[in-house]
């Protein structure tokens, strides 16, 4: 065939700057005329969760080698209730102390959609301090000696000065964001050591503890905070935390089944109940619970983090018990952080292995830290790097935590459905349908060097290309 090479004075500039425009790595094509969308995060090229448009060009699946993603819409797991962070009292502290301008761009910029908001559809509060708190509280203190089984001293005047008034603006942004609570401690005249480290609850306070978070629950509502899901304890195999507890898991299954459950349904209450909420080293903990017919009636499903064990442990009490839900709800980001090594790391175990795993949610630990990672508690964790940081001038940085959720939670919105897909070598994916028919695919690059490959769905296929280490979110309508 011959071509002509000969080219005009008006079209050769034009040429020139396609030409550019498509040695980039991100602006892999569709396969027909409607407007797909790519975001990518190639912290090697300096990426940062970038929009990228796709249009135009033809894929085929398979050719030449090239692997193939293959989207499965008959294939559908569980449903998907949110991204996001802990919000921490510490969080709220720093939030509160921005400009009201700096603060109300930086809430937006989180939880809304619209923009270069990423969309953060999920938060988990801490019930009294976390060890990410300025100081160690209960919403019950009392000196010494003194009890209060019926909670009539419960108060939530310790939250009212920073966590509420920022938990409200944000609900303001986005009303629908759910919201999970987590005890880090009850208050330490129920425990056994009458300290806030460690201990265990004593059994003559059980029904005195479920009354403290039926309590918590009714006087959040009350101020416009609706607390859809409860764990029982945060990392309850943990006491040398600050604060903490230690509640084997029969004590658990013994406090559900005998205070917690019947004091919520007494109480008309529909917040979720969950349990475990630690690592994934120790699949027999809500196991143990779920085998106790009196004690799974009342439990919803089991949570997760993943500081021990492998992220294919849920799909463990998963298969145990397919009726009962499964949420991941912390990890750490170590400071100062390495978005090159955390990103692949977090993205292939929690965005994409957890969901794989049954888990309807992915939480980060935590939402905001200052620059030397404080606000913590005395013995709390010293070196949580905040999903961002914020300085005292009101100055932003965004962390490989920020980068981690934005990459699922501004598309795969709660209601989501995860779909099947497969798992080419060294291209890690999962794969979900949202409420509003788009499918999306969240894939990671965990190769050395670049690679090109064609994602299949509904019959058609795009081709991409995706830089070594780096992670992409395709929007396919």
């Amino acid at each position: 065939m011959r071509i002509n090479l000969t080219i005009s004075a008006w079209l050769l500039p034009l040429l020139l700057i396609l030409y550019s425009c498509n040695k980039k790595y991100t602006t892999p094509q569709a396969t027909d005329t409607n407007t797909r969308q790519v975001w990518m995060t190639h912290p090697a090229g300096q990426v940062l969760f970038q929009k990228q448009e796709l249009s135009g060009g033809e894929a085929t699946a398979g050719a030449g080698g090239v692997p193939t993603i293959t989207i499965d819409g008959s294939q559908t797991f569980q449903p998907i209730e949110g991204f996001g962070y802990t919000f921490t009292g510490g969080s709220a502290i720093l939030l509160n102390r921005m400009k009201p301008a700096a603060r109300e761009a930086l809430l937006r910029e989180l939880f809304s959609t619209s923009g270069n908001g990423i969309g953060v559809s999920y938060l988990r509060l801490s019930i009294g301090a976390s060890d990410l708190s300025d100081r160690v509280f209960s919403y019950n203190d009392l000196p010494a000696g003194q009890t209060d089984p019926d909670m009539t001293r419960f108060s939530l005047e310790p939250e009212r000065k920073d966590l509420l008034p920022v938990l409200k603006q944000i609900l303001a942004i986005n009303p629908d964001i759910k919201i999970m609570a987590s005890p880090w401690s009850p208050p330490v005249w129920m425990k056994t050591n009458g300290s806030s480290k460690g201990g265990s609850l004593k059994p003559e306070f059980y029904d005195a503890y479920a009354k403290y978070l039926v309590k918590y629950i009714q006087e959040m509502q009350k101020e416009g905070v609706h607390i859809d899901a409860i764990t029982i304890q945060n990392e309850p195999l943990h006491p040398g935390n600050n604060p903490s507890l230690l509640m084997l898991p029969e004590e658990q299954a013994a406090f559900i089944k005998r205070s917690m459950g019947p004091v919520f349904s007494e109480a008309g209450l529909k917040t979720k109940i969950l349990i475990y909420d630690h690592n994934a080293d120790r699949p027999d903990y809500p196991i143990t619970i779920l085998n106790d017919p009196d004690a799974r009636k009342y439990v919803h499903g089991s949570a997760f983090h993943l500081y021990g064990g492998s992220i294919e442990a849920l799909s463990e009490v998963h298969r145990a018990y397919p009726d009962k839900a499964i949420y991941f709800t912390e990890q750490w980001v170590g400071a100062p952080g390495n978005l090159a090594g955390d990103l692949p790391w977090h993205v292939k175990n929690l965005i994409i292995g957890a969901t794989r795993n049954w888990s309807r949610t992915v939480l980060e630990w935590n939402l905001a830290s200052d620059p030397h990672q404080q606000p913590h508690t005395e013995g709390g964790c010293d070196q949580c790097l905040g999903a961002i940081t914020i300085a005292p001038n009101d100055e932003v940085v965004r962390n490989p935590a920020y980068y981690v959720i934005a990459h699922a939670s501004k598309w795969v919105r709660p209601g989501s459905v995860r779909l099947g897909s497969n798992v080419p070598a060294q291209l890690p994916n999962v794969a979900f349908r949202t409420p509003d028919g788009k499918k999306v695919l969240v894939v990671l690059n965990e190769g050395q060097t670049s690679q090109t490959f064609a994602i299949k769905s509904g019959g058609k296929a795009i081709s991409a290309t995706l830089p070594a280490g780096a992670v992409a979110t395709y929007v396919l309508e």
